[in-house]
């Protein structure tokens, strides 16, 4: 099987203002899932890493550092175009320089894509508010790749990138 790497158009999309969550289990198979306030993608285009607030995800980070298995919904609500991506390895990893301000302009670029949904700005802002001291940092090799925007192709696993 060929090493899954995400293309250009994919980094701008994960890295944009989109919806993200994270989901992992526990060592019995129960779902954990919270939402993800911000994405970084390696230059390599292999490695993924999702910021998530600590007060919001204990259950996730826990079942990560048990299991390693991550998957993360990247969805844009303004039309609905939705990535999942997976991987086996995840683990926490020290936050990067400008992670929390990452974050944050990732917030900002997710509330203006709510704006002409009709939301207010204080909602949109909310729905992915986070506490820059308990930011974490989950990274992880890219492992599967599926397209699940609503429609015919939902659930097709995506081929590798050249």
């Amino acid at each position: 099987m060929s090493e899954m790497i995400l293309s250009d158009e994919q980094v701008r999309f994960i890295e944009s203002g989109v919806s993200i969550s994270a989901a992992s289990r526990d060592v019995r198979r129960v779902p954990s899932v919270s939402k993800a306030v911000g994405c970084r993608v390696a230059a390599d285009r292999r490695q993924v890493t999702v910021l998530v607030d600590a007060t919001q995800a204990g259950q996730l980070l826990q079942d990560v550092a048990a299991c390693g298995a991550l998957a993360v919904v990247f969805c844009l609500p303004s039309s609905h175009r939705t990535l999942q991506l997976k991987g086996r390895d995840a683990r926490l990893v020290p936050l990067a320089a400008g992670d929390a301000e990452l974050a944050a302009r990732h917030r900002e670029a997710f509330a203006e894509d709510l704006l002409p949904l009709g939301y207010a700005l204080p909602f949109a802002r909310a729905t992915h508010d986070f506490q820059a001291e308990r930011l974490q940092a989950l990274c992880f090799t890219l492992s599967d790749l599926f397209e699940q925007t609503p429609g015919p192709n939902a659930g097709l696993r995506l081929e590798p990138s050249r």
